[in-house]
């Protein structure tokens, strides 16, 4: 019993120090000063200058509104819906328009082929003796023509260069309205106008480049050329006439320039790039027409050779297949199709300038208003000038002869 409490007090002596040390610790702990770091602040950037900075960036309106946001879930739900229906329409017409571009190449390859084989063969033709080799290379010529003259016919009315290019500018716009309704969901809280609005930007989208070819394609030889449109029609806007003066960046000055900056588009830019557009269109149409007949006028004098001793059949065969070459690579290998779309695109780009500009300064509420300091950023970029440039632009909008555009 002594060896045991002998051996318990030793134990008690050893851990004394530790428990010391231990206690000493907590204590420094539980005592030690306390830093107030304080609450951390973030930078905020308000909505209306992510909006702004995103439009200046895309070049395409994004919605505001002054009623109060929702927080109902099915708004969100439908804008989700909406974007993932416009993300495969990207998709869509990339790859359609990517089609469309394989088709003009290998059907202008095709045709081409097929119209120097015939011009070929009416020249041996000329050269073989009378019976069967002569028919049989009469014929060959004969259908290389028929079947050249068909494939141009579709080739001709469908214009496939054309088409490619509608595809890449539906793709292109695409991505853009994609880009805003993430915005719009990025900024919390929309409501049922940003579905409406989504929904019509869409629809008027799909009307302006329609993926089929049957039934709704555009109209490849418009009577009349008229500027794309791919925008919903603006509705009018209501308010009341208030003062201007420094409200929401607007001035009388600045009203005045953006009227001036409209009329330089309308006299300059918009009728040049429809003058362009008429060109084109009729260049096109005079190609579309001459092909054609060239190729039938091939054919024709295919036919003729061997039955008379003149040399005006071989001529035809062989001259006519040789310009009809030269005809199609022009039209379709130079894509006149193409650039008259390119002119049609350019004229709606500035007609969309012209609608934002005039949507804002009808608009009779100052405080419903684009801010006027970042609408004029807005169209100084899109037209590719500076500021001063563009104030500049307005001042002798009058009696300069100079563009609004410098892009293109």
């Amino acid at each position: 019993m002594a060896g045991i409490l002998v051996s318990s007090s030793l134990l008690l002596s050893k851990s004394l120090p530790s428990l010391r040390c231990r206690r000493e610790i907590v204590g420094a702990r539980v005592n030690a000063p306390r830093v107030h770091l304080g609450v951390v602040s973030h930078p905020k950037l308000s909505s209306r200058y992510l909006v702004d900075e995103m439009e200046t960036r895309t070049g395409y309106p994004i919605a505001r509104h002054d009623t109060k946001s929702s927080d109902d879930p099915r708004v969100i739900a439908k804008l989700y819906a909406i974007m993932e229906a416009v993300a495969d329409r990207v998709e869509m017409h990339k790859n359609i328009g990517e089609q469309r571009d394989n088709w003009n190449r290998l059907l202008l390859t095709s045709i081409n082929a097929m119209t120097l084989s015939g011009a070929t063969m009416t020249g041996l033709a000329a050269l073989a003796a009378e019976g069967s080799p002569l028919m049989a290379l009469k014929l060959s010529s004969i259908v290389l023509y028929v079947a050249a003259t068909g494939l141009l016919l579709v080739m001709n009315k469908i214009q496939p260069s054309q088409l490619a290019e509608e595809q890449r500018n539906a793709a292109r716009l695409f991505k853009q309205l994609r880009v805003q309704i993430e915005t719009t969901l990025a900024l919390g809280k929309p409501d049922i106008n940003d579905v409406n609005e989504a929904m019509e930007k869409v629809l008027a989208l799909a009307k302006a480049y329609p993926l089929p070819l049957l039934g709704s394609m555009l109209e490849k030889f418009p009577s009349k050329v008229e500027p794309a449109r791919w925008w919903p029609k603006q509705r009018s806007k209501q308010g009341f006439v208030g003062k201007i003066e420094g409200k929401n960046g607007w001035t009388r000055k600045l009203e005045e320039e953006m009227r001036q900056v409209i009329r330089v588009l309308k006299q300059k830019d918009l009728a040049e790039y429809i003058d362009l557009g008429s060109k084109a269109l009729k260049l096109n149409k005079m190609l579309s027409i001459s092909g054609p007949l060239l190729t039938i006028v091939g054919a024709l004098g295919s036919s003729f050779v061997g039955t008379t001793d003149c040399s005006w059949p071989v001529m035809m065969g062989v001259v006519a297949g040789a310009v009809a070459t030269a005809v199609n690579s022009l039209e379709h290998g130079g894509q006149v199709g193409m650039v008259f779309e390119m002119y049609r695109g350019n004229a709606g780009f500035f007609k969309l300038i012209e609608e934002n500009i005039m949507s804002n300064i009808n608009e009779k509420d100052v405080e419903r208003r684009e801010n006027g300091e970042i609408l004029e950023i807005k169209v100084a970029l899109q037209l590719g000038r500076s500021l001063s440039e563009l104030k500049q632009l307005a001042a002798i909008a009058e009696c300069s002869e100079e563009f609004a555009s410098k892009l293109f």
